[in-house]
């Protein structure tokens, strides 16, 4: 049966335009939405970034932005670049206040007494976005807080997150620090340290360094800084890690140990090196068993490094630029036999400039 002879009127299909129903108000055009607003000038439903500046800060430093987006901030909103009037300097902008947090936060910035931040502060350029940004460059070349691995020339050495060390191979001088000069072939903590948590190593020819994270440093081996035997002069083996008390007033965060020289960094980005300092070597004027160290003059002097690495009469520094940018700095001392006696004359060279 169809629909004309059933008696039943047909139905009737409309093609109705689909028509939505709108529950919230139309968007806001592009035009009426160019200014941004932080001041307090917002419609109903805004809200001013001036109305809670604390909140601000709070995100700035609980979602760490890197120090260079921190700095764009102040370069593009004149909201970020006014003073936060904020303690402790009412003068510093929201984005330094939160560099400044987040400096807090680093275990080397943290039991800075205020002397020493202001000075850190002048060395990398008067700003704490470039002082976070030295810090955090620094944890990441120095592998603060994780395991390491040392290969020296003889004998190699093992650091575990924790702080425990552990080496093993040749053992002539005591380098192992295990209380004999027996060669190991098993690798064996060193007992000695225990309660002692260790942040960086280094090993050299029959030497072993170990820093601490609260910036001392332990030598076992050799206990010489320079070349060993150094013109015919023996030296005493140490068998267990010892304290450097010439390094007692230095905060010291990495060592390197070269073949004639060693160099230690401390956590303000200075480069000291003991040893081989006379006839211009290291430009300190000093006999070669010199145990004191010399703060590294010339282009290092005011510039904060944030790594150092040192070879057979080399060292190599990563420099921390005010504009932003890293830079390889090569120390090089070059030398010649002259009467029996080494002339060395010293070079500094910079490599070209990185940027991360």
């Amino acid at each position: 049966m169809d629909a004309t002879t059933s008696g039943k009127p047909a139905l009737q299909y409309h093609n109705l335009p689909e028509q939505p129903v709108s529950t919230t108000s139309p968007p806001v055009s592009p035009y009426q939405r160019q200014k941004r607003h932080c001041f307090g000038d917002a419609t109903p439903g805004e809200f001013p970034l001036a109305a809670s500046p604390s909140i601000v800060l709070h995100v700035l430093t609980e979602c760490k932005l890197d120090p260079r987006d921190l700095a764009n901030l102040e370069a593009t909103c004149s909201f970020f670049s006014q003073p936060a009037n904020f303690a402790p300097d009412c003068s510093l902008s929201l984005p330094e206040l939160a560099a400044l947090d987040m400096c807090n936060k680093r275990v080397i910035f943290k039991p800075m007494n205020e002397e020493e931040r202001q000075e850190m502060k002048r060395r990398c350029g008067g700003s704490w976005k470039l002082v976070l940004r030295f810090l955090l460059a620094g944890e990441a070349c120095c592998r603060r807080g994780k395991s390491q691995a040392v290969a020296g020339p003889g004998h190699s050495i093992a650091v575990t997150s924790k702080g425990e060390v552990y080496t093993f191979g040749c053992n002539n001088s005591g380098q192992l620090g295990h209380g004999h000069t027996d060669e190991e072939t098993r690798i064996l903590p060193v007992r000695s340290l225990q309660g002692i948590r260790i942040i960086q190593a280094a090993a050299g020819t029959g030497r072993t360094m170990l820093i601490s994270d609260n910036g001392n440093v332990y030598t076992c081996g050799r206990d010489s800084f320079g070349e060993a035997d150094y013109e015919g002069e023996r030296t005493r083996p140490v068998t267990t890690p010892q304290l450097v008390t010439s390094l007692k007033n230095i905060f010291v965060v990495q060592a390197a140990i070269g073949n004639f020289f060693t160099a230690i960094l401390s956590r303000e980005g200075k480069v000291y090196t003991l040893s081989w300092g006379n006839d211009g070597r290291l430009g300190h004027q000093t006999e070669a068993g010199d145990v004191e160290p010399r703060p590294l003059l010339g282009p290092l002097e005011n510039v904060p490094v944030v790594q150092i690495a040192a070879g057979y009469c080399y060292l190599l520094a990563l420099a921390c630029l005010p504009n932003g940018r890293f830079t390889r700095l090569v120390v090089v001392w070059e030398g010649s036999l002259v009467t029996g006696q080494k002339q060395m004359r010293s070079i500094l060279r910079l490599s070209s400039s990185l940027s991360y």
